[in-house]
């Protein structure tokens, strides 16, 4: 992987690599098999009193440390649904005093109702279909010529020091920042990623990553600011969704050079990473099946349905809290308004009752929505960006490595976290 970035802020010992796994630890949470514990939940108390990530994975979540435990946790596919979808009654304002607070409050993640709406409507044009396939050929380019074809001959490769880079790459110029110079994506993307790894529970830790978080803030606006005010300089006519935002209104005025340097920054944390394990997810259930190899490869057709199965079978957020708006019952039990409510989204889709083999990766299964990329109006907003990086990643590397299949010299790939999981490693040889 690259070498060590020097940062603007004094970030000790951070590059990007150290960030992502920084971030990975953080949610890794205890060595348990997570799907046989939902399993058994969703068999004995799909609808428990109380705060199962807290007592059985003990991991952070956006809510923050200062806030009250969840009043009950949801292990059933109905009855996550009936909240994700439910935007008035379960909302998200919350978040705002938890992973928000590195945000200035200006995070979409926690605004609910009309705000929502229009910061969504606002965001939503750049990762539409129409405007992201028009960079299609762009980004099939990059991934091919800058990143797999140097790595053709030696034959040997650990795809995840691919699979972390490229997300970033080709998701931080979609954004509008200067497409000449990936050193720069990295640092942006290492303070991204250590903001995230701020939001701890742990007290010890808070102490550690608490100030990392906080230069990274102050680093990451800074930068992002001086592309906002370069960007509006040069009239801001493109497709990016810099001068998008700089074209549009929002609540009946148009943003300023604060507003929209907010707004894209906090938009940066996820823009490389969850893709970046979703990608180890895919590749992991893929290559674990040597004959589903080989059919992908002569119908490539297939690839949508394969990253839309490998999002319900391993999700990468395993669970979504949502807040009551009002009392409540839910499965017979009461909640109160104001109450914290967990959707174990793991879970939900692997729900006995809503997938037919619910523990069978199939990529041939009737479709049916789950929660890998959220549901409602809270839906992932750069799930088809995601999608098409994975479409253009996944021909290349069947392209381009002839043969693939795992490493047999080196340990078998492991899907695992608490929270944020994926693959650390997946190890390929190929012809």
């Amino acid at each position: 992987m690259n070498a060590p970035l020097a940062t603007q802020t004094a970030i000790p010992e951070l590059d990007l690599e150290a960030a992502y796994h920084a971030v990975s630890d953080t949610f890794r949470g205890p060595d348990l098999d997570i799907q046989a514990l939902c399993r058994e939940m969703r068999q004995k108390n799909p609808v428990m009193e109380g705060d199962f990530v807290a007592t059985h994975l003990g991991v952070p979540t956006n809510a923050g440390a200062k806030a009250a435990k969840c009043a009950i946790t949801l292990f059933k596919y109905k009855d996550v649904m009936a909240v994700m979808r439910d935007a008035t009654t379960f909302t998200n304002g919350f978040i705002a005093e938890g992973l928000g607070a590195f945000f200035d409050g200006l995070i979409v993640l926690a605004m609910d109702g009309d705000a929502h709406r229009r910061a969504r409507n606002l965001l939503q044009p750049v990762f539409m279909p129409e405007t992201v396939n028009r960079w299609r050929p762009e980004i099939d380019r990059v991934i091919r010529q800058d990143f797999l074809e140097p790595m053709v001959p030696a034959k040997r490769a650990e795809l995840m020091d691919f699979g972390l880079y490229f997300p970033i790459r080709e998701m931080y110029a979609l954004m509008g920042f200067p497409s000449d110079d990936p050193a720069r994506f990295n640092q942006y993307a290492t303070w991204a990623l250590a903001m995230v790894a701020g939001n701890q529970i742990d007290p010890e830790k808070i102490k550690i990553y608490g100030p990392i978080a906080a230069a990274a803030v102050k680093s990451l606006y800074d930068a992002v600011k001086e592309a906002v005010v370069q960007r509006r300089a040069e009239g801001a006519q493109g497709d990016d969704l810099i001068s998008r935002l700089m074209r549009a209104e929002y609540e009946g005025h148009q943003l300023d050079d604060h507003e929209v340097t907010t707004f894209v920054r906090s938009l940066l944390p996820a823009a490389g990473e969850t893709t970046t394990r979703t990608f180890s997810s895919v590749m992991t259930l893929l290559l674990e099946r040597p004959t589903l190899v080989e059919r992908v490869r002569n119908d490539r057709s297939l690839i949508p349905k394969l990253i839309d199965e490998a999002v319900r079978y391993e999700p990468v957020a395993t669970f979504k809290v949502r807040q009551a708006s009002r009392d409540v019952e839910i499965g017979g039990v009461k909640v109160a308004k104001g109450a914290l409510v967990q959707c174990m989204v793991i879970s939900a889709n692997r729900d006995e009752e809503a997938f037919e083999n619910a523990d069978v990766f199939d990529i041939d299964r009737k479709p049916k929505p789950s929660f890998g990329f959220g549901f409602g109006t809270h839906m992932c907003i750069g799930q088809f960006v995601a999608k098409v990086e994975l479409q253009c990643a996944i021909n290349a590397i069947l392209d381009l490595f002839p043969n693939i299949r795992l490493d047999p010299d080196k340990p078998a790939p492991q899907i695992a976290g608490a929270q944020l999981r994926g693959a650390k490693s997946v190890p390929v040889i190929w012809d």
